[in-house]
């Protein structure tokens, strides 16, 4: 174990017997610097869980001389959990996404490492007419460009043709030469398996968020 896990840190990995799950969170140690208050927390949040079923399957241990190679897919969680103080009842549309928004923008670990913000409401001009980007972010453990769109309600199909827009503005005006495919990202408040399976493709991704209060209550 490497000097950055303390005995606390220890004693609360230690009772995890699924192999993968516990490579999980040792990796999330290591790659977020965790303290041992918030590697418990992330064990409480369920984060291993919120992985896909194909990454739940195959955890393997970092290494010093390993070369990770992440992708997008491995750092989202779904849902996304976004704890607030008030009664959600009494929340309009409005707020609650903008607590979303403040939320993922503040707290880059809950969709993973490497992420650096590089604008809120991100304009875009295209033949005299201006766009808004929730969120773009740049990843430099991918190298590239990250759109994200916040949507408080259901998904819509329609929603992706906004997205691919979004990210195909990115890569012709922004990106540079030696930067990857820009990637999307779709959060809503729920999802469709059914109609994504026919209108994502691998550069764009969809997660669902819930709101939970401080007493760990889930809001729907």
């Amino acid at each position: 174990m490497r000097q950055q896990f303390t005995w606390t840190h220890i004693r609360t990995l230690l009772p995890i017997k699924n192999e993968n799950k516990r490579n999980y969170y040792i990796n999330q140690v290591i790659l977020n610097n965790l303290s041992s208050r918030e590697l418990i927390q992330e064990i409480k949040s369920k984060s291993f869980e919120r992985l896909s079923y194909a990454d739940k399957n195959n955890v393997k241990l970092i290494t010093d001389t390993q070369n990770n190679n992440l992708t997008l897919e491995d750092m989202i969680k779904d849902p996304i959990i976004i704890n607030v103080d008030e009664d959600i009842s009494e929340l309009d549309e409005a707020t609650i996404h903008k607590k979303i928004i403040n939320y993922v923008e503040n707290r880059f670990m809950e969709l993973g490492i490497g992420f650096a913000l590089v604008g809120h409401e991100y304009k875009l001009k295209v033949n005299n007419k201006t766009f808004k980007i929730d969120l773009l972010f740049f990843n430099y453990e991918l190298n590239t460009f990250v759109v994200v769109e916040v949507k408080n309600r259901v998904f819509h199909k329609e929603d992706i043709g906004q997205l691919q827009f979004y990210t195909n503005y990115v890569n012709n005006n922004i990106r540079k030469y030696n930067h990857k495919n820009t990637l999307g990202l779709l959060v809503v408040r729920e999802k469709d398996d059914y109609v994504i399976k026919y209108v994502t493709n691998k550069d764009l991704f969809i997660t669902t968020f819930k709101l939970e209060n401080k007493s760990e209550k889930q809001i729907n």
